[in-house]
């Protein structure tokens, strides 16, 4: 779990995150990154819908991508990130949703500059 500081809340910070950011879709996911605000470190948001899967199976996606997301905050704190989890991502081996992860990640930061 991320700590409280570094998870967005509201659905006003999912969505100023959603349209205000850089988008990449890979097979299993979709990202949106966004410059955080200088007063404060960047924070984090999941969507992961029904549509995943049931419950083990999203709670399983969940903990994949917080683990992948921590991974890229090391590079890049200072970012705000929305993931949105697509119906593949249920099936997807652990090193096919680092892949999409990292290559969406790459390709948003790569838009934003």
């Amino acid at each position: 779990m991320f700590p409280a500081e570094r998870r967005l809340r509201t659905p006003a910070d999912f969505t100023t995150v959603i349209r205000g950011g850089n988008k990449a879709a890979r097979r299993s996911v979709v990202l949106h990154l966004r410059p955080a605000d200088p007063s404060r470190s960047g924070r984090a948001g999941l969507i992961v819908s029904r549509a995943v899967g049931n419950a083990v199976t999203r709670n399983l996606v969940k903990r994949r991508l917080r683990a992948l997301i921590s991974d890229h905050w090391s590079e890049d704190p200072e970012t705000d990130v929305v993931v949105r989890a697509l119906p593949a991502a249920a099936q997807a081996s652990w090193g096919e949703l680092s892949d999409d992860v990292d290559r969406a990640w790459r390709r948003a930061a790569r838009d934003r500059r």
